[in-house]
């Protein structure tokens, strides 16, 4: 009877392994359902980037890796999404284990980001310095007949400058043509996003009217009335006017 084939659940790559031939470990990042993703350098170039092992059970076929690398490819205009390098393969455990080279982006997951400022929020101005970039950001991919699928604090990654943020996008999850249902989706959690920002429950009776204009209560139908798309919501941060 033959062996059953272990399921990989995790890789144990220490810093100082070389994969591939070409890249250094230097340490684990993060993880998710799909896999986990390390820091590595690029021996050839000495360039630190990004690279995420998808778990085989999980990447039939190698179907996720390549979906994800072809939309990356196509949206690669977007300033706000990680940008693709390449694919590789190494054998791990005996199996065949693909993995995915991006850039690597420093800054905080835009959740931890929040709970290491004062009250775990930001104030008004800096909320909305964060809610007009990812609007704008979100409204390029629009453009380009894509969507998001899955925003919120757990898969953006910031970075101060200026007196604003750099911003960038983690992940898109959903394999699907993008509908209207879609873009309302992505609009409906953006300003969710920028609830939270701002404290959420605990803090919004004490917001001021601007800011409740625009979260309208979390209501769906509110929020959609007002904001069709994150053209719409961009559009309104750029020209609303300010009580007296």
């Amino acid at each position: 009877m033959a062996a059953k084939r272990s399921k990989i659940t995790s890789f144990d790559f220490h810093p100082g392994r070389i994969l591939a031939r070409k890249y250094e470990v230097i340490k684990r990042l993060g993880a998710g359902w799909e896999g986990e993703v390390f820091l590595v350098n690029e021996i050839a170039t000495d360039i630190e980037r990004a690279a995420k092992f998808y778990y085989p059970d999980r990447n039939p076929k190698n179907k996720n890796l390549l979906f994800y690398a072809k939309k990356l490819h196509k949206l690669r205009q977007c300033n706000i999404l990680i940008q693709y390098q390449t694919q590789e393969t190494i054998t791990y455990r005996n199996e065949s284990v693909s993995f995915m080279v991006s850039d690597f982006v420093e800054g905080d997951i835009l959740e931890n980001f929040l709970n290491k400022q004062p009250g775990k929020r930001l104030d008004l101005f800096q909320a909305l310095h964060l809610l007009h970039g990812l609007a704008e950001g979100i409204e390029h991919i629009h453009h380009m007949r894509e969507y998001h699928g899955d925003l919120h604090t757990g898969n953006i990654i910031i970075r101060r400058h200026g007196t604003g943020f750099e911003i960038k996008l983690l992940d898109l999850f959903h394999w699907g043509k993008c509908t209207s249902a879609n873009i309302h989706e992505d609009v409906v959690n953006l300003i969710r996003i920028f609830y939270d920002a701002l404290g959420g429950q605990r803090y919004y009776s004490k917001l001021s009217p601007v800011a409740k204009g625009i979260i309208c209560g979390l209501k769906r139908t509110l929020i959609l009335k007002k904001f069709r798309s994150a053209g719409q919501l961009r559009d309104y941060l750029e020209t609303m006017q300010w009580p007296d």
